[in-house]
């Protein structure tokens, strides 16, 4: 008899946490790592964020429980918030707080998923959805896309992949890990298929905010308004305030899902921590200037990875159009004799053996493509310094080369 359950037992470690971990791992062991695992941004909260949770902190009125559905105050700025963003209207009856987006995406299918039930995942994805998925007993279909489709999944591919047993589509856009945003005409066309199929949508919009040149976020239901009654829309303040330290997510949708959620969440956590919601709610309606800031370093940031990884021999990358990610193609690599500073030769055949020759001898760290179900690509966040960055491409590039 195995000590833990079967359920708990199958859930697979978080591949860019353990990435993560193993590269600072060796950075406390004194070695100079350069990480592009964790998709976290290198910038401080914003100091009006900061300052609201001192205040809160005082406030005997934070000490205690609130509402285990998140603060009404928070759940009404999330609403005025989401409207001036994307212009999705909705109600406080339509929001569940939750401890951090990842909590959100397990919150989302534990409310639709009966056991059995099919979720569309195009891939690559982000890692957490499959297992998120899996937990909520639902059971991932993964639609593969590629770099010549620019990882976004076509109305053909879902028509295949849709059975009897399809309950919910995944989608996300802008996306982790590929960093590909979907134009309008194809969020909407996405949207009219969800509709006509009777498909569920969970929409994951924690990078909205992050898009570069050209590329704009689209809202699924503010394009396809008939899909708003079979729609969860998952968000948070990670990303887009460097809040990723901060746990605060939230779902919005049919206000019947919201209740059954709310319940679910009573039980789970009760409310999410106060401090934290007060510093949200200074978040959420506060001005976007500090945003604004940190896409445009991001915006430099990824041209310039774009550019090093494109001039590596055997790597061939997409420009990304959104997030903090690059998601080259690192076939060219493999089977491929890699020379290190001691003379050693050695080859890798898949990318996580690729991942850990440039980690162990270039003092490089990413995440391999199998980590979101699609091998032979690597992503490489760009939510780090500019130094650091060019400094860690260019290892690559003097290891491989």
């Amino acid at each position: 008899m195995t000590r833990t359950s079967a359920r708990l037992a199958a859930i697979a470690p978080s591949a860019t946490l353990a990435v993560d971990s193993k590269a600072k791992a060796m950075k406390a062991a004194g070695e100079n790592v350069i990480g592009f695992g964790a998709g976290e941004p290198d910038f401080p909260t914003p100091q009006h964020i900061v300052d609201a949770a001192i205040a809160a902190c005082a406030d005997p009125k934070n000490h205690k429980y609130s509402p285990a559905g998140g603060l009404p105050e928070l759940k009404q700025a999330i609403c005025d918030k989401t409207l001036r963003d994307s212009g999705f209207a909705s109600e406080p009856a339509n929001v569940l707080v939750t401890c951090g987006g990842k909590h959100a995406v397990y919150t989302a299918f534990a409310a639709l998923c009966d056991p059995g039930d099919e979720v569309l995942c195009p891939a690559p994805y982000w890692t957490t959805y499959p297992e998120a998925i899996t937990l909520a007993g639902g059971v991932p279909v993964i639609i593969d896309t590629d770099a010549e489709s620019g990882f976004q999944v076509t109305i053909a591919q879902l028509d295949a992949a849709k059975t009897d047993k399809t309950k919910v589509l995944l989608f996300v856009s802008p996306d982790n890990p590929s960093g590909a945003v979907y134009p309008p005409e194809a969020v909407k066309a996405i949207g009219d298929w969800a509709v006509a199929n009777g498909i569920w949508v969970i929409t994951d919009e924690i990078y909205e905010h992050l898009t570069y040149g050209a590329h704009e976020f689209s809202s699924m239901p503010v394009l396809c308004p008939d899909v708003a009654d079979q729609c969860i829309i998952v968000n948070g303040v990670a990303k887009t305030y460097a809040m990723t330290g901060w746990r605060v997510g939230w779902l919005i949708g049919p206000a019947d899902v919201i209740k059954a959620s709310t319940n679910f969440q009573s039980h789970a956590t009760s409310n999410v921590t106060n401090v934290a919601q007060r510093a949200a709610i200074a978040a959420v309606s506060g001005p976007l200037d500090d945003v604004v800031m940190m896409r445009e370093a991001f915006a430099c940031r990824a041209v310039t990875m774009h550019r090093m990884l494109n001039a590596i021999d055997g790597v061939t990358c997409l420009e990304p159009q959104g997030a903090f990610y690059c998601y080259p193609d690192m076939t060219g690599l493999l089977g491929k004799d890699i020379r290190s500073a001691d003379g050693a030769v050695k080859v890798a055949n898949t990318t996580i053996e690729l991942a850990d020759i440039i980690l162990e001898d270039a003092k490089v760290a990413f995440v391999p493509g199998e980590a979101f179900g699609l091998p032979g690509y690597g992503r490489f966040s760009f939510a780090l310094g500019d130094e650091d960055l060019v400094e860690g491409i260019q290892r690559i590039a003097d290891l491989v080369g």
